[in-house]
């Protein structure tokens, strides 16, 4: 809890040294070393093999070395969780992207590039605040909800270990041409280690948002739309909570979208093409917010009554 409410009034401090940081420069010192010449597919299963484990590992021991030292094993403990969770820095990107966008559309690209790895050169005003959406929605999950998931099965070096996996697909784990056969496995083991975190976050998405917005629509209605909508996405998760977000907003997410260069088509999430407006982002960070706090005393109380 108290990591949570670091994250929650302080978010990630540029100044601060940051876990991720340093994932992303083993991962791009990896790649540039290994992802060349033949059995790619090998090499890069490999690589990510060893390091999901050696983190693990590495984690594991360091916090028997703390056992020792309850005051260091607590803070060392706050700082990690901390670090695994980007509710606060999400939800401000997110309100900065609409924002952006109101002032003029360049800067709204701009702006929206920092948090979306599709080109967004040529995007609509629509299409920014479609995409800032739909990027709250999967990364309630990636960044909250998932987290959270495996600190609760495995504690904080579980979290830590997905964490490292979260970064190396989001770095490596696409199907274009230079990391279709290194990124394979960065892609398939990201998949495993967020299906049950994803439509957890869509149930929670669907049963907040549903009371947020008042129950304009069924919540069964909610859930049989996410339920049609979600195993359409390309991703095997990404689609379950941004078709819980979609059905709350009753709007359309999805679509073709440029990735490094090539066209990536998607699936259309809902049919409904309306104007998203400011309004429509505030209901969407209130449901995102409510959904991880609820989620954060839930696990919370879990830990606490198992280890207790």
């Amino acid at each position: 809890m108290i990591a949570w409410l670091l994250d929650l009034l302080i978010g990630d401090p540029t100044w601060l040294p940051h876990p991720v940081v340093l994932f992303g420069k083993w991962i791009a010192w990896g790649e540039r070393l290994l992802n060349k010449g033949q059995h790619r597919m090998m090499k890069g299963a490999v690589f990510v093999v060893f390091s999901i484990v050696a983190v693990f590992v590495l984690a594991v021991v360091l916090f028997q070395c703390l056992a020792a030292y309850p005051v260091a094993y607590c803070v060392f403990s706050i700082l990690l969780i901390f670090f695994c969770l980007a509710g606060h820095t999400l939800r401000k990107e997110v309100r900065d992207v609409f924002k952006a966008v109101d002032i003029s559309l360049e800067a709204g690209r701009k702006q929206v590039g920092r948090i979306v790895g599709r080109d967004t050169s040529e995007l609509s005003a629509q299409e920014i605040r479609t995409a800032a959406l739909e990027t709250l929605a999967e990364n309630l999950s990636d960044g909250v909800i998932a987290p959270l998931f495996w600190f609760l099965l495995l504690g904080v070096p579980g979290m830590m270990t997905y964490k490292l996996i979260n970064t190396f697909d989001s770095m490596i784990g696409y199907r274009n041409q230079r990391y279709k056969a290194f990124g394979c496995w960065a892609a398939r083991i990201d998949d495993v280690a967020n299906y049950i975190p994803a439509r957890l976050t869509a149930i929670m998405i669907v049963l907040i948002g549903w009371i947020c917005s008042k129950g304009k629509e069924s919540l069964s209605n909610l859930f049989r739309f996410v339920l049609k909508y979600g195993p359409q996405h390309a991703s095997p998760n990404s689609g379950w909570p941004e078709a819980a977000l979609a059905g709350i907003l009753d709007c359309r997410f999805g679509g073709p979208h440029n990735y490094f260069g090539e066209l990536v088509v998607k699936p259309f999430i809902g049919t409904h093409q309306r104007t998203l407006t400011t309004a429509d982002m505030h209901l969407s960070i209130t449901t995102c917010f409510v959904a991880e706090f609820v989620f954060v005393v839930l696990v919370a109380l879990v830990s606490w009554l198992v280890y207790s």
